[in-house]
């Protein structure tokens, strides 16, 4: 017979020093379980290895995955600091569906009030993207873009069935690449958007049904 073990771990990816730091510094008080904040490195590459690695912990059977940081914004009217939920992931091996999308949205609007929210496809890349390309992959459908929430998706749930997600801050956009010296505060903006949404995620990871064996 089945029964509720309590609540999984939650593994909260993220690609870069910067990332890691909005993280670290958020407000911590509202986790519902275990909490692990793992700095994969930049690229798809590196984000399959580190979470395949943490993931092999038998610690971490079962840990809801959620990828974060920043990511090209590809709609226009997008701006730094706008936050986008992933309905799924995509990259050229697989599109991997996330779980709990509503609920994301909801807490994401309490804890950053005034910023706008995206849902949407992100799709992955293994470089930054810019220009004309960016035209194209919002033609596919994707909202956005970032070289490692696909990855990260992807490795998690072949590692093992779980809960994933995935939130990212607009960092730059269409109307607002970084290769502009403006984009700087954009960059800012973005920090503490991510800073302040972290009690988000531990929202998202209390209202995911108990794991069960």
């Amino acid at each position: 017979m089945n029964t509720p073990t309590g609540p999984s771990p939650l593994l909260i990816a993220c690609a870069l020093g910067i990332e890691h730091l909005a993280l670290r510094t958020g407000d911590r008080g509202a986790a519902g379980g275990p909490v692990t904040v793992l700095r994969t490195g930049m690229g798809p590459k590196a984000a399959e290895r580190s979470v395949a690695r943490v993931l092999a912990d038998p610690a971490l059977a079962g840990a809801a995955v959620l990828a974060t940081g920043f990511c090209a914004g590809l709609a226009p009217g997008m701006h730094p600091g706008d936050l986008v939920v992933a309905e799924e992931t995509r990259d050229p091996r697989a599109t991997t569906g996330c779980i709990g999308t509503d609920r994301l949205v909801k807490e994401l609007t309490r804890a950053a009030p005034g910023r706008t929210v995206h849902t949407g496809p992100l799709t992955g890349s293994d470089h930054v993207v810019r220009g004309p390309e960016r035209a194209d992959l919002y033609a596919t459908g994707a909202v956005a873009v970032d070289m490692e929430s696909a990855a990260t998706l992807y490795t998690a749930v072949r590692a093992g069935t779980r809960p994933v997600a995935a939130v990212r801050v607009v960092v730059d956009a269409p109307e607002h690449e970084l290769v502009r010296i403006s984009t700087v505060r954009g960059g800012i903006s973005a920090f503490r958007v991510l800073r302040s949404v972290l009690p988000a995620f531990f929202e998202w990871h209390r209202s995911l049904p108990l794991p069960r064996r």
